[in-house]
């Protein structure tokens, strides 16, 4: 039988808490391990598994994506196509928004008013966002570069 590991050691190679570990396996993200004496004992390749986690969570997947991905085997299968092409839309997304928002805030460091509340570019962005624009449109109407 080949090297078992428990959760803590486990939890020591990867550098994932156990109690998240637990909770990844409640979810279904990592599988039932086997028990010795009501330890769980997870085989060596479950390293690897949790490191899949671990990456795909930090590329932006939702652990619910990530179960997803996981469940989807085949080596390029439609269903990781597609769950790629949308997190890539997604990504885009907040990435414009992140882009949008730090132009704002810059904007905001080089407004030449010492109370910003005084300002009559802030005042017309505050006014079109509760109009309903979002801040990429209130901002263009306020500095229409």
């Amino acid at each position: 039988m080949s090297e078992q590991l428990t959760i803590g050691e486990l939890a020591s190679r990867t550098g994932v808490a156990t109690s998240a570990l637990r909770y990844w396996e409640e979810l279904g993200l990592l599988p039932a391990p086997a028990r010795v004496s009501g330890q769980r004992r997870y085989p060596p390749s479950v390293v690897g598994l949790v490191g899949v986690v671990l990456s795909l969570r930090d590329a932006g997947f939702t652990l619910r994506e990530v179960k997803a991905f996981i469940a989807s085997r085949s080596p390029v299968s439609d269903g990781r196509r597609e769950m790629y092409q949308r997190k890539l839309a997604e990504l885009d997304q907040r990435i414009a928004q992140a882009q949008v928002a730090r132009t704002a805030i810059a904007h905001g460091l080089a407004c030449p008013h010492e109370d910003i509340f005084e300002c009559s570019n802030f005042a017309g962005v505050v006014a079109a966002l509760l109009a309903g624009r979002s801040l990429e449109e209130a901002h263009a109407q306020v500095h229409p570069d």
